[in-house]
């Protein structure tokens, strides 16, 4: 019997033994699970490169030429919980210079990325992201570093949408400030009359649409008669352009009483305008102030001195608004927003640089040409960039 047991704890010894062995052998494995690693190839089966292209601000100046600069750099993994997107389409908005001047936060110093809104495909993610999506997805997002051919946010963050079309990016900041402004600060009522600045823009045109469809009576302001076109395919009841019209004239005489809302974005001397225009118990939102971002102080002159009086005579208000501040809404407004789309009863006009000089935006190499379209007036509608990904890096 001893015989027996010493021969079966010797074939034990050898059998631990070959374990140990083998596991000296193989190949050290992190305790943390990094299998979802494998998840970076894309939904063409191509694989991702190794390095990618994106804008980066190195200095703080309101002249975004000379802030940002084009960098190679390294494609970035995303963590647990994010999503690598490349992106297709990108937005280009007023407060990018602003962003790349540190307005927003003092605190931020260069280098950082910059942009924010996106549309593409999900080309990678985490472990924990894929319980929501899959590498093939097409999402928009709304977050910084959306100047870049891939970009890692956080899944929590991610939009799905049905497919990567540019007038979603319409949606995301500029018909979110429009659809949530005037609902949480316009206080619109039926047969109101409300001023809309910048009519044709990227933001002034989700303004006329989701002021008539509260019922009121628009009047859009736009540079050139090829706006005041498109801003009567909008519905907006009286379209001025403000070089062949004197706007303040026209103002006085068509509407002695003052307007019930303006929904501003220019800033000085026609902010001024827009305080004068106000009718008895008028409400006056800034969203931005766009005359005065390319300055050192980012702003333009105003006469506030006499704004205290206008107000109490009128028993009227300045509202502003930084969407920043009203994220709680931002889903709710972006479903109701989609809705709309999807039914056709929404027009998202955008304007991908097709009757600028230099040719379509086309690669991160146009984002600096796009932002000096914009504010030299140009765009009609919201202005994007298509990326180009199909580099050999």
């Amino acid at each position: 019997m001893s015989r027996l047991l010493l021969r079966l704890l010797a074939g034990q010894l050898t059998r631990s033994e070959a374990q140990l062995q083998w596991l000296r052998s193989a190949p050290r494995r992190s305790i943390i699970d990094l299998s979802y690693s494998t998840h970076l190839m894309d939904f063409q089966r191509s694989s991702i490169p190794s390095s990618m292209r994106k804008l980066v601000a190195t200095k703080l100046s309101q002249n975004f030429r000379e802030a940002v600069s084009l960098q190679t750099v390294p494609v970035p993994t995303p963590g647990d919980g994010d999503l690598l997107i490349r992106n297709r389409y990108v937005g280009i908005n007023a407060s990018d210079i602003n962003y790349s001047a540190g307005r927003y936060d003092r605190s931020v110093t260069p280098p950082f990325d910059v942009g924010f809104e996106g549309v593409g495909e999900v080309v990678g993610l985490g472990l924990s992201a894929s319980s929501r999506f899959t590498v093939g997805d097409t999402v928009a997002y709304m977050s910084p570093g959306a100047f870049a051919e891939y970009t890692v946010i956080s899944a929590k963050n991610a939009i799905p949408v049905p497919s990567a079309r540019p007038e979603l990016l319409a949606l995301l900041v500029s018909g979110a400030t429009a659809h949530i402004a005037l609902r949480q600060l316009g206080e619109l009522k039926r047969g109101e009359t409300v001023l809309v600045t910048a009519a044709a823009g990227g933001t002034g045109q989700f303004a006329v649409q989701f002021a008539k469809m509260a019922g009121c009576h628009v009047v859009g302001t736009c540079s050139s008669e090829e706006k005041v076109e498109f801003l009567k395919t909008l519905g907006c009841d009286r379209s001025i352009n403000y070089k062949m019209e004197d706007l303040a004239a026209t103002l006085r005489r068509e509407y002695p009483r003052g307007v019930d809302v303006v929904y501003e974005s220019i800033g000085g001397s026609v902010f001024d305008l827009a305080v004068n225009s106000l009718a008895t118990r008028g409400r006056l939102l800034v969203i931005g102030f766009i005359s005065g971002y390319q300055s050192a102080s980012g702003l333009q002159p105003v006469r506030g001195s006499t704004i205290p009086a206008k107000l109490l005579q009128k028993s009227a208000s300045i509202r502003g608004f930084f969407l920043n501040h009203f994220l709680s809404d931002y889903n709710n407004s972006l479903r109701s927003m989609l809705e709309l789309l999807t039914a056709g009863w929404l027009v998202c006009k955008v304007d991908g640089g097709e009757r600028d000089v230099g040719g379509c935006f086309m690669g991160l190499d146009s984002v600096y040409r796009a932002v000096e379209y914009m504010y030299a007036g140009h765009n009609l509608g919201k202005v994007v960039v298509e990326l180009q990904n199909n580099r050999k890096l």
